[in-house]
Formats: C-alpha cells, structure tokens, sequence
C-alpha cells in the first residue's frame, strides 16, 4: 500500500506526518519552510508511492474563513494540479497547535523541545493526520 501524506501548512512553515505503508500508524515527518514545500515534495514523492493528502483546513468555531484559509485554498489547488492522481482530503485543523502542544505535554516532551514551532507543526500534522485515519474506520 501506498503511504498518506498529511500537511499542517502555514504562511512560513508547513508541518508535515505520514503513514507507515499500511497506513496504520501516523508519524511527524518534517518541517519545513513553505518556500521549499514544492521542492521538498517533488523529491518526496520520487522516493515514496503517495496515495492520498490530507490537509489540515482552517474554519474558526462558527464555520467561518480564517485569516489563512484563502491561502490554504491556493495550496490546495496547486496540490491537485501538480498530483492530479492524488487525492487530497481535508480535515477540520481548528485547534490543531494548541492540541499538538498539549499531546507533547502529555506524552513528557521536554520544554525547550516545545517551544519550537516547526515541532509543533509536525506534531499538528501527525494529530491531523490520525483524525482522518480515525474518521476512515
């Protein structure tokens, strides 16, 4: 089976997880600057066989746009015109860092570890991408 790639994209940096290739476990796998995604991914998905993305989607509570959605929008696009054979799926990120952060509390990650951003991107990424693996069963 092919592997699921999950972003939890952003302005700056875009927080990346994926599956095992049974598609069972959900694991952080980079972060990186969104300047360098497309690269970054170009060499990505000559090493691996890619089934699906999942994109973490940005709604405030009441289901409205966010500051960030119209971006993601743009990523979006872009995403299925250079892997028209992929599918992408959205899942719902309200809340994704804030859970990231408290899922590294919980899990004992140290402070200092936490403190930096592109870590918390990848673990946002890896909760998103386990929400949709859950949503699946």
């Amino acid at each position: 089976m092919a592997r699921i790639l999950a972003f939890d994209y952003g302005i700056k940096r875009t927080g990346l997880a994926v599956t095992d290739p049974l598609q069972i476990i959900a694991s952080p796998l980079e972060t990186v600057a969104t300047a360098h995604l497309w690269d970054f991914l170009h060499d990505y998905m000559q090493k691996e066989e890619v089934e699906a993305f999942v994109v973490g989607y940005p709604l405030k509570a009441d289901g409205s746009p966010t500051d960030s959605t119209a971006a993601i929008d743009a990523f979006i696009r872009e995403l299925k015109k250079r892997y028209p054979s992929v599918q992408v799926h959205l899942v719902d990120e309200y809340g994704s860092s804030k859970d990231a952060v408290r899922a590294m509390i919980a899990g004992g990650t140290k402070q200092k570890y936490r403190r930096r951003k592109e870590n918390i991107d990848r673990m946002a990424a890896t909760l998103l991408l386990q929400e949709f693996l859950q949503q699946r069963l």
